[in-house]
């Protein structure tokens, strides 16, 4: 695009070493403190950049982009999911956008057993406890939980966070199940030991711990609504990594507090950072404000991969990690 440097446009801090090199590649505004941009700010953004690096926190609708100036042709998306940005009116608009895809697999793959761990375990009651100094010494029946070896794992969503998940939960001699769109190939089944369950309702009905691990589509919009979550035995637990809108949380709530489902794990809320409160208040529950890519090596690479897909755009050529309306 000639010899004078792309306009970039950062609507979040970003890690210190990837600020670096945008700076020294593009004519690139960074933010300057670590607060969301405004709906007014993400406006002026689109009408003067010719490059957004947008993250899930802002929402760049159809709306918004009908505001954008014929500067902006691309919108490079730090972060695999793209369920905040209308990837279809964006291309409509010669628009195109650009993902972090494959960084973040083992970082929340982490979470997942984390999460699954703290919730059988009871490791935040421990926690708690030791915290304010109530603890009165080892008694035999204090803070049981339970043995993950042997229960079966329900994995929702078998891409490639999914089988991350399933390699992790094999070596703790777990079961692992799955329902996915489409069901994997026999090698990958039998790499992961993996029952595939064509039907959902069957494999909630039958597994000890559910595991969300789909992204957000409208197909998967409340897919484990009341229904589905009410075929959970009462001694399960559900944990979530992925995106919030996929579990009913009103739904959950209620069966948590009456005792329907026996725990849960979330790193990811249907409504943001806007949590049920009654969700909070329970013991059962274990709530993570979204750290499942939070590693100082995740966020480094996912900065990476937006460069990479800025620079390769800015030579003229198909960013490598295009995202297309066909992949959603």
């Amino acid at each position: 695009m000639g010899g004078k440097k792309l306009g970039v446009v950062v609507t979040r801090r970003l890690p210190e070493r990837v600020e670096t090199r945008m700076k020294e590649l593009f004519d690139v505004t960074l933010r300057t403190d670590d607060s969301k941009m405004t709906r007014e700010e993400l406006a002026l953004a689109v009408r003067g950049a010719d490059v957004l690096v947008p993250c899930v926190t802002d929402q760049i609708d159809a709306a918004l982009l009908a505001q954008a100036g014929d500067r902006l042709k691309l919108i490079a998306n730090y972060g695999a999911g793209v369920d905040h940005i209308d990837v279809a009116s964006a291309r409509q608009r010669g628009i195109l956008v650009s993902n972090t895809p494959g960084v973040v697999t083992e970082d929340t793959a982490d979470m997942t057993m984390a999460l699954i761990l703290s919730v059988i375990r009871r490791i935040p009651e421990g926690m708690a406890v030791m915290q304010k100094g109530e603890w009165e010494g080892w008694a035999p029946t204090a803070y049981m939980g339970g043995r993950l070896g042997g229960r079966r794992l329900g994995i929702l969503g078998m891409g490639r966070i999914g089988q991350a998940v399933a390699r992790r939960a094999g070596a703790f001699g777990m079961q692992v199940h799955y329902h996915n769109r489409r069901r994997l190939r026999d090698e990958i089944e039998e790499e992961l030991d993996a029952t595939y369950w064509e039907s959902l309702d069957q494999m909630v009905r039958r597994v000890d711990i559910v595991s969300v691990n789909c992204p957000h589509t409208p197909s998967t919009f409340h897919l484990m609504n009341a229904r589905r979550l009410k075929m959970m035995k009462p001694d399960a637990i559900i944990v979530n990594t992925s995106r919030g809108e996929v579990i009913d949380e009103n739904a959950l709530t209620r069966m948590l507090r009456a005792g329907e489902i026996a725990g849960a794990g979330l790193d990811v809320f249907e409504h943001g950072h806007e949590i049920n409160p009654r969700l909070r208040a329970l013991p059962n529950v274990v709530l993570l404000p979204h750290m499942g890519s939070a590693t100082v090596e995740g966020r480094v690479e996912m900065g990476e991969k937006v460069i990479i897909n800025i620079k390769t755009f800015d030579d003229g050529h198909r960013p490598p990690d295009l995202v297309v309306p066909s992949m959603l």
